[in-house]
């Protein structure tokens, strides 16, 4: 599985920690930025790592900014991306599980590392149950073709 990986200066330090993480677990990733606590516009991060996943160059993303909040809103503009903003384990299941989100999004002053690695490791090892989720799935979908088309 390859991972883009996104941060703003609020979610810097926790992104290093991640980066970690994902090394320790062998699980392959490309820092997209940023790379230092100087501020910068979240947008910017969170447009990089979400084309790529919906591009297809990664299987999935992790953003995190100050709170998570904003790189969800800037990720799910582009179409295909399904991000979710995730701060306990069962969310990061869930999403995974009935929502397959492709990009999980953390705030860096919210949650600690610990709690941060084991989000991601769930995150990361969780899979898509389809059934009835992927009816739902499909729902989404075509509210995206809907609005980004303008049908």
């Amino acid at each position: 599985m390859k991972v883009a990986l996104g941060a703003d200066h609020g979610g810097y330090a926790l992104k290093e920690y991640v980066k970690k993480v994902l090394a320790e677990d062998s699980v392959e990733f490309h820092d997209f930025g940023t790379f230092s606590e100087d501020s910068v516009d979240y947008p910017d991060y969170a447009q990089k790592v979400a084309e790529e996943v919906a591009a297809g160059n990664f299987e999935r993303g992790i953003l995190i900014c100050g709170t998570g909040i904003g790189m969800e809103i800037a990720a799910n503009k582009v179409p295909g991306v399904r991000a979710a903003l995730v701060h306990d384990v069962y969310s990061a299941q869930a999403t995974r599980q009935h929502n397959d989100a492709n990009i999980l999004t953390m705030g860096g002053r919210v949650i600690g590392p610990a709690l941060a690695g084991a989000i991601v490791k769930a995150w990361l090892s969780s899979r898509f149950e389809g059934g009835r989720h992927a009816r739902r799935l499909e729902k989404i979908r075509a509210l995206e073709r809907k609005y980004s088309s303008g049908e």
